[in-house]
């Protein structure tokens, strides 16, 4: 066993996009740092008071609706499962999201929040990932859930 350093991996917007089908405003995910493989790794949110949400959730008082947060933990997720099946410019055809559980909402997120989704895979099978996710602002978890994804090889 090597005693080095193990170097992680980033993904910027523009390889996200090409990892999944999503796009504004239902990206959710504008960065993803310290990937390690289809292990783990930490989906960057950053949070602006323009998003169409906030219109209707709330106007007087703007809150980043939770489901979105669980939908950015999938994305998140499913983005470095995409990553890790991708060969030499061939990814996968699809990826879906299969399940939430264990799904907790802790503080309101609002504009001007940084959320980092936290994601840690607890099992893999075949085509399927299940990942623990939190999603964090200033180092406190605002939500967490277990979820999974399925892709679709081709």
């Amino acid at each position: 066993m090597s005693d080095a350093p193990k170097t992680l991996m980033t993904a910027d917007i523009m390889q996200i996009m090409a990892y999944l089908p999503h796009r504004y405003p239902f990206l959710l995910v504008d960065k993803i740092i310290d990937i390690d493989d289809d292990n783990s790794c930490i989906g960057i949110k950053n949070v602006t008071a323009n998003e169409p949400q906030f219109t209707g959730h709330f106007p007087t008082r703007p809150i980043f609706p939770g489901v979105l947060l669980i939908e950015g933990m999938a994305q998140t997720a499913g983005a470095i499962c995409v990553a890790s099946k991708t060969v030499a410019g061939s990814a996968p055809k699809e990826v879906y999201f299969m399940t939430i559980d264990k799904a907790k909402f802790r503080k309101p997120v609002q504009p001007g929040d940084v959320v980092e989704y936290h994601m840690t895979k607890t099992a893999y099978r075949r085509n399927m990932w299940w990942y623990h996710g939190e999603a964090r602002v200033n180092g406190q978890v605002v939500a967490h859930a277990d979820i999974s994804a399925m892709l679709i090889l081709s």
